[in-house]
């Protein structure tokens, strides 16, 4: 347990980064899994818009800290290829 003051307010900082950091990756979450369904559904259509609104939402989770670089490019690179080869 900490015990100095600068640990316990360490503490309480990283208690309220981690639940905001929890809502941003659940959201970034949800809009990836847009983009699966509309694959899935196999409209193209709907699949590119939601790629584009997701796509965003990614590389914002990237510069919060959220996911790493390569690995958000590495998602938009997959599920694009997927949308791409709809046609």
């Amino acid at each position: 347990m900490a015990n100095t003051p600068q640990a316990k307010k360490r503490a309480r900082q990283n208690e309220r980064r981690f639940a905001v950091n929890k809502a941003r990756r659940s959201r970034i979450r949800t809009y990836l899994r847009k983009v699966e369904e509309a694959i899935d559904s196999g409209d193209k259509a709907v699949a590119t818009e939601a790629l584009k609104a997701a796509q965003p939402e990614l590389m914002r989770g990237v510069t919060k800290g959220v996911f790493h670089k390569n690995t958000a490019s590495r998602k938009m690179s997959r599920l694009s290829a997927r949308v791409k080869a709809l046609a």
